[in-house]
């Protein structure tokens, strides 16, 4: 009777097989690389942060020192004037007005773009494609002449209109995934218990397309809060300044003040990043979703 010989199989190495099996924690290298980059985003927000701890001296004599002792008077100072109080209802209307125009247009245009069959269709879904290639910077002297022409120069309406119009291509990017993921078997059976079209949107698409209509929101909300370039543009009165505008006037006009100049900006953006790290996996989430659309 022959003898069978069996080849040898390439042994996994132990190491990288407990790795896999088990949820090792993977390569050290990976974890130092990311906790560098972390290191390097929050080390300037933690500076600002804390600088308005500090008192003039203190920064001037060791700028890289923790407060001591700890001093609030830079931030009640801030908090309890009423120019900052009025940049920052400026910047949370504009941010508002620009979150609910993003969410109900690109909606209403993702659900046409994913749902129904019309000549032009991938057309259109190309030209909103496009407008990602087109920051605001690119575009901001034309839009200052066509603002300029409407009659919204230093007008809180002439910054909230070109945000919605610039989110948008983002935002149908984003939705036409979730609403194209949606079974027609859903849409049929609400046809044939009698729900129209306006119904079906309403009770079923904007339910089961909520992750992504909170990530559209989130991301409209966040980068109005923290637009600068538009604003420099459009307005001219203080009174109207959103926050972005207000930490630049405000340090100049305190340029020899650096402490209370860092009070003002950390109040100024405290707001975006609690919102941001609130909803963070919603916005994760949501991009997954659209990916996977």
């Amino acid at each position: 009777m022959a003898a069978t010989t069996l080849e040898p199989t390439a042994a996994v190495p132990l190491k990288r097989r407990k790795s896999v099996e088990d949820g090792g924690w993977g390569s050290p290298t990976t974890y130092f690389v990311a906790l560098v980059v972390v290191a390097l985003t929050l080390a300037p927000v933690a500076y600002i942060v804390l600088g308005g701890f500090r008192t003039n001296s203190q920064i001037t004599t060791n700028p890289a020192a923790f407060p001591n002792p700890w001093k609030l008077d830079n931030y009640l100072e801030v908090l309890k004037s009423s120019t900052f109080w009025q940049q920052f209802f400026n910047s949370a209307i504009a941010a508002l007005a620009t979150t609910v125009g993003v969410v109900v247009l690109g909606v209403m245009a993702s659900y046409v773009l994913a749902r129904y069959h019309f000549r032009g269709r991938g057309a259109m879904f190309a030209l909103f494609a496009s407008g990602l290639m087109f920051p605001i910077t690119v575009a901001i002297t034309p839009l200052y002449l066509v603002i300029k022409d409407l009659g919204l120069l230093d007008n809180l309406l002439g910054v909230i209109l070109p945000q919605i119009a610039f989110a948008l291509p983002t935002t149908v990017i984003i939705l036409v995934p979730f609403l194209r993921a949606i079974p027609r078997e859903i849409e049929e059976a609400a046809t044939v218990d009698g729900c129209s079209r306006l119904g079906f949107f309403g009770r079923m698409v904007i339910p089961l397309s909520l992750p992504g209509v909170l990530t559209v929101g989130i991301l409209a909300f966040v980068g109005s809060w923290n637009s600068y370039l538009l604003p420099l543009f459009i307005l001219n009165n203080q009174e109207h300044f959103t926050l972005t505008l207000g930490v630049q006037a405000f340090s100049s006009q305190y340029s020899t003040d650096t402490a209370k100049v860092l009070a003002f900006t950390s109040l100024s953006m405290i707001p975006a990043l609690v919102f941001f790290s609130l909803f963070e996996r919603r916005i994760v989430s949501g991009l997954g979703g659209a990916v996977k659309g």
